[in-house]
């Protein structure tokens, strides 16, 4: 399962605008949003797993974000369209999820990044080393639907 569970591809996005709260005092998408953003998408690509966040906290496991990077390539101005992806890159040891911020009317790639995840027993505070299998499962179950 090592080397299918880093080359799948299952991804959601979303459409975001763009708005003056925003900004930062230099007329661009304040970098702090960019985290919001990537929340959104990744949200939507949780759903597509039928295991979003709500789901999460019904089970025994705990999902912090144990590291994000974010690489600005271009400012986001007022008004702009972008296309925020998020795919599901690992989800074997742990839940790696890449982002890219795209401009909806050109296609040119804005921003990238990723974040990490882990399981964490909601009882012991331990940190699991393989995913639940409740996970795997969907995760599964969803890449078998691509294949149809």
């Amino acid at each position: 399962m090592g080397k299918a569970a880093t080359a799948i591809v299952l991804s959601a996005r979303v459409r975001i605008k763009a708005q003056f709260y925003h900004l930062d005092p230099m007329a661009i998408v304040w970098h702090g949003n960019y985290v919001r953003f990537f929340e959104q998408a990744r949200c939507e690509l949780l759903d597509r797993l039928h295991y979003n966040y709500q789901q999460m906290s019904e089970g025994e496991y705990l999902w912090p974000v144990v590291d994000m990077r974010v690489k600005f390539i271009k400012p986001v101005r007022f008004g702009q369209e972008m296309d925020v992806t998020a795919s599901l890159k690992e989800y074997e040891n742990r839940l790696k999820i890449e982002y890219l911020v795209s401009d909806v009317e050109s296609g040119e790639k804005l921003t990238t990044g990723f974040t990490i995840q882990v399981a964490v027993d909601g009882q012991s505070g331990e940190m699991s080393f393989i995913l639940p299998a409740e996970f795997r499962a969907k995760v599964e179950a969803a890449l078998c639907a691509l294949d149809e």
